[in-house]
């Protein structure tokens, strides 16, 4: 920061710097004062008296005016007379000029060496002293500024310190929360950090639950009893309440309805305030970090106040994030469960419920005394059975292998090769397009298409060849293709005896959930035609959609 002369300079010498350029007659008068100062009139008398006397006696002597008496007489007194000048002027100007000249020279040398100058007496400064006052001014000030930029590079070597403490802070609570397994110990942690930088005395963290009320999480220095009492407090208290809804850091004495809670004081009603740091995310406060300081605490520092409060945005974050993972798990939970529900529903579930009504159809040929018609419902209760047995260990073959990790090209693949495995039936697999991008419940819905397409013809075609197509559209459409050589049905009569065609209802149902269609083309010796039209959503800028399977 630069200065100017009016900030170093006194008034005194800002004065004699402002004033107007010196004429002959102020020159003089100075003359003047420095010779009465430095007592030099009565010297410089002295020598110019003995110094005129001896110049008369040398003009007149010569002319005979004077006899050479008087003329000795004369000369010896003027001789005498320019000495005791000479003597008084060189002590005058040794003890007026040059000593302090020196001095004030080595004073000088100081200052500019960084260091302070020493004041000289009036007595030392001879007819330096106007002078010696300014300097001793213009040193001052220097030595104030000194003083006052030492203490702005200590206040800010400080605050630099402080920043960078900030910064370390913000860097381990940003590393934390990405690698952090558990939030409580992740809370406790920065529990110890707070009570650190504030200095603080007691240091709580509590977690806001979804019944309304706090759950205490941990805390630093107050007793077991008082930590049994508050362990789970309502959050219209005043522990929270009052921050909830600005959601700042707050700064206020103890808590009287806590002390009302417990019968008793937790601390003298002047000796510390509480400082209250809310964690908060998009608005939402989920938990706060009480911390307890002695007073004058930490108002007005508004450094420390910005930091606690970045502090409890990111733990608030935390938080958020980990409620949100818990969440996604219960929800994948659900949805997998559902998933689940919905197979055993439309497979095993629709081939038992088939099993059953036979059984009881065979319980009326048993009455009847009908043994060929017992053999026959027999057998087709033991073809069911087996049915049943293919269905689940599919099932479980598909859950233990998702389709997200193969993708659908691979997936249809390996269906059809296990499909000719296990059936004896010639099938045939065609791509005509390259890898769909699909989520990976489109690409379940359409596996299960497949997969109980497949099952309807191993039961019920008695197929010697099936064919399986994926072909995809020039507008972003994905047709799936299924057709077989096998008896066929009359598709006009598709509604027969209980538990006949039921696998193509739920290949149909499959179809709506998916958005798509599924055209089913058969007539009796001529075999089944079965295709699947679907055209995926755009996904610029969409999350996947989630389906039920």
């Amino acid at each position: 920061m630069g200065l100017n002369k009016n900030q170093v300079l006194p008034a005194q010498a800002r004065s004699r710097v402002a004033a107007d350029p010196p004429t002959a007659d102020s020159v003089r008068h100075r003359i003047l004062r420095i010779l009465w100062s430095a007592r030099l009139v009565m010297p410089l008398s002295l020598l110019l008296a003995g110094m005129g006397a001896t110049l008369l006696i040398a003009v007149q002597f010569p002319m005979g005016l004077l006899d050479q008496s008087l003329a000795t007489q004369v000369l010896l007194a003027s001789a005498i007379a320019t000495l005791v000048g000479l003597v008084l002027t060189a002590r005058r100007l040794r003890t007026q000029l040059l000593e302090p000249l020196a001095r004030l020279e080595e004073s000088v040398a100081k200052v500019c060496q960084g260091e302070p100058g020493a004041t000289l007496s009036r007595e030392d400064t001879g007819v330096l002293r106007d002078m010696v006052e300014d300097i001793d001014s213009i040193n001052e000030e220097l030595t104030d500024l000194y003083e006052d930029m030492d203490s702005r590079v200590a206040r800010q070597t400080t605050r630099l310190a402080q920043k960078t403490a900030s910064l370390k802070i913000l860097y381990d609570v940003a590393a934390s929360i990405n690698q952090a397994n558990n939030l409580d110990e992740l809370l406790l942690r920065f529990l110890r950090v707070l009570k650190e930088m504030v200095n603080g005395m007691v240091a709580t963290v509590r977690l806001v639950q979804e019944d309304g009320n706090m759950r205490l999480v941990g805390a630093i220095g107050l007793n077991d009893a008082v930590l049994t009492e508050q362990e789970m407090l309502p959050l219209d208290l005043c522990l929270c309440g009052t921050a909830l809804s600005p959601g700042d850091i707050l700064c206020e004495h103890p808590e009287r309805h806590c002390a009302r809670r417990l019968g008793h004081n937790m601390f003298g009603p002047d000796e510390v305030e509480r400082v209250t740091v809310p964690l908060d995310y998009h608005g939402d406060v989920l938990g706060f970090y009480h911390v307890y300081v002695r007073k004058p605490g930490i108002s007005g520092r508004e450094d420390i106040l910005e930091l606690l409060k970045t502090v409890g945005s990111h733990l608030g974050m935390a938080v958020a994030k980990q409620r949100s993972d818990r969440e996604a798990r219960r929800l994948s939970i659900v949805e997998e469960r559902t998933a689940l529900a919905h197979e055993l529903h439309d497979s095993l579930a629709q081939t038992l419920a088939s099993l059953r009504f036979q059984v009881r159809m065979l319980q009326d040929v048993l009455r009847s005394g009908d043994i060929e018609a017992a053999c026959n419902d027999l057998a087709r209760i033991s073809n069911g059975l087996d049915e049943a047995h293919t269905e689940l260990r599919e099932l479980l073959h598909s859950f233990r292998a998702p389709v997200g990790q193969r993708g659908l090209t691979q997936s249809l693949r390996a269906l059809v090769e296990r499909f000719q495995q296990e059936s004896g039936i010639q099938g045939f697999f065609q791509v005509a397009c390259r890898e769909p991008e699909l989520s990976s419940a489109e690409e379940m819905q359409i596996l299960r298409i497949a997969q109980e397409a497949l099952a309807n013809i191993r039961k019920h075609a008695k197929a010697h060849t099936v064919r399986v197509l994926l072909n995809c559209q020039s507008d972003g459409g994905l047709v799936l293709l299924i057709e077989d050589d096998g008896v066929g049905f009359d598709n006009a009569r598709r509604h027969g005896r209980p538990g006949e065609h039921i696998g193509l209802a739920i290949m149909e149902e499959r179809a709506q959930r998916l958005g798509g269609t599924l055209r089913i083309e058969s007539e009796p010796g001529e075999g089944t035609r079965l295709e699947l039209c679907y055209k995926p959503a755009t996904r610029k800028d969409e999350k996947p959609r989630r389906w039920l399977v």
